[in-house]
């Protein structure tokens, strides 16, 4: 088993070339000219669209046993991996611990967020340890004035025992929010905020997802780069540095740091987007389509980053199996390390600044718009979310099962095996790839003649188009090398 990415790497034969690129480009210039002829107006609702699902589901969904369970789970899942990095063998083989992150957490989001929503936040062991810390905080400073009080009047009894006079309340004593386990009003399900003392301060706006987009450039880096990413002392600095990181940024500036400071958060509330089930902007838990979920993604900082962040990193791990590459870092006078580095920032650079050319000739073709670079961002989720399934789709379905069946005590794993030939396996990695990208299709060509005249909306395309192209051939490239 090779430790190229994290956990292991599954190389699958590779199909005909030629039917791969001709079906690629067919799929994408249909679609195109399907939608320049008849999509002439905006039909996406965001978040204002879905039907109602019964109001009973809805009250299981966000009654607070289901949302304590769900906390409960991922606290202690947590801990079990803690306690196998720091009792367990340093062997990936007879450890569950590299695979429970690598695999059941990275991969595994992708599936669980787009079944269930974005599933982390509720799952998320860091913010539950925030909210008891919280919880334990404010028991403090609640003890703290009473018995300053108690003591003072204990005072004065002493100096008057025939006058004694009670205590005054007590005013300054924030009372926990009310409904913290109220049904969310996100379109999402975002789990609602704890306690949270008045102190900490707001999040700058133009902060945005910048520090999820680091955390996943971080956590990309350790899984492709590091020197041993499966070992257990790595991954334990790792996760606990990363841990302490966030925890403190909370105290800071409350829960509400998660959304957009935590990678993992952050990296399932976006692929959620393509979710049939989500929220309305009135709270209700709803079906829709999911181009109505990924039309209601939030433009904010950051957001291109993250997304770009995704499809630079995975790019990298297509690449850097590649014989040429490992000879390269390997010789390399800067050292494997620092050379795998730069290899991993030049490839999600190289995305970014594909997609600011085109956001920048978009502008130039149909003129001025306040927000060019976020405004069609969204339309790369879809493009992220094939590549992850491409690349990671036969890891989850072999290591997966393997890491369960190591977690619940049985030392000899057997080997994994895919469910689909090597046929299939390419087969699918080339269908995802080309969904993903005439998905994106569709959503810009939704958002573009909702933003620019009907004269300008279908020219304003083609660089988009281009990009799309440029990014077909670069991902079926790396997956038929």
């Amino acid at each position: 088993m090779t430790l190229a990415h994290g956990i292991g790497s599954q190389h699958d034969l590779p199909i005909s070339p030629f039917y791969a690129f001709a079906g690629a480009f067919t799929a994408l210039f249909v679609s195109f000219l399907a939608l320049g002829l008849l999509w002439s107006a905006s039909r996406f609702r965001g978040d204002r669209s879905g039907v109602a699902l019964p109001a009973g589901l809805q009250r299981v969904a966000d009654a607070p046993a289901t949302r304590t369970a769900l906390r409960g789970l991922g606290l202690a899942a947590s801990l079990a991996v803690l306690l196998y990095l720091l009792l367990g063998p340093d062997d990936p083989a007879r450890n569950p611990a590299p695979g429970a992150v690598y695999v059941l957490l990275w991969v595994g989001l992708v599936p669980a967020s787009l079944l269930l929503g974005p599933v982390w936040r509720l799952l998320n062991p860091l913010r539950t340890l925030h909210r008891l810390l919280a919880r334990l905080a404010g028991r403090l400073r609640t003890a703290r004035p009473a018995a300053a009080v108690a003591a003072g009047a204990a005072k004065t009894a002493a100096r008057s025992p025939r006058s004694p006079r009670p205590p005054a309340p007590h005013l300054a004593v924030v009372p926990d929010s009310p409904g913290m386990d109220s049904p969310d009003v996100d379109p999402l399900g975002v789990d609602p905020p704890g306690p949270e003392p008045r102190s900490h301060r707001p999040l700058p706006a133009r902060l945005g997802q910048w520090p999820a987009a680091a955390g996943l450039f971080a956590f990309t880096w350790l899984e492709l780069v590091s020197p041993d990413p499966a070992s257990t002392t790595t991954l334990l600095i790792a996760l606990t540095g990363y841990a302490a990181v966030q925890l403190l940024f909370a105290a800071r500036y409350g829960e509400r740091w998660f959304a957009d400071g935590d990678a993992f958060e952050a990296y399932s509330a976006l692929l959620a987007r393509l979710s049939p089930l989500g929220r309305r902007s009135d709270g209700r838990l709803v079906l829709r389509n999911p181009f109505h979920g990924l039309d209601a993604t939030p433009e904010r900082p950051g957001l291109v980053a993250t997304v770009c962040v995704l499809l630079g990193s995975t790019a990298y791990d297509g690449f850097s199996d590649n014989p040429s590459w490992i000879n390269a870092i390997q010789t390399s006078p800067l050292g494997r390390t620092p050379a795998a580095t730069l290899g991993l920032a030049g490839a999600i650079a190289l995305v970014a600044a594909l997609y600011c050319l085109c956001a920048a000739v978009t502008r130039l073709v149909c003129g001025p718009h306040p927000g060019p670079l976020t405004a069609f961002a969204h339309s790369l989720v879809p493009i992220a979310l094939g590549y992850l399934v491409a690349h990671y789709f036969s890891l989850l379905v072999t290591e997966g099962p393997r890491t369960v069946i190591m977690a619940v005590g049985t030392d000899n794993a057997p080997e994994p095996l895919s469910p689909l030939d090597p046929g299939g396996l390419a087969a699918l990695q080339v269908i995802a790839v080309v969904t993903g990208h005439v998905l994106g299709v569709i959503a810009a060509h939704d958002r573009s003649v909702r933003l620019f005249p009907p004269a300008k909306a279908v020219a304003g395309q083609l660089p988009l188009l281009a990009l799309m192209i440029t990014y077909t051939v670069g991902g079926l490239s790396l997956l038929l090398n």
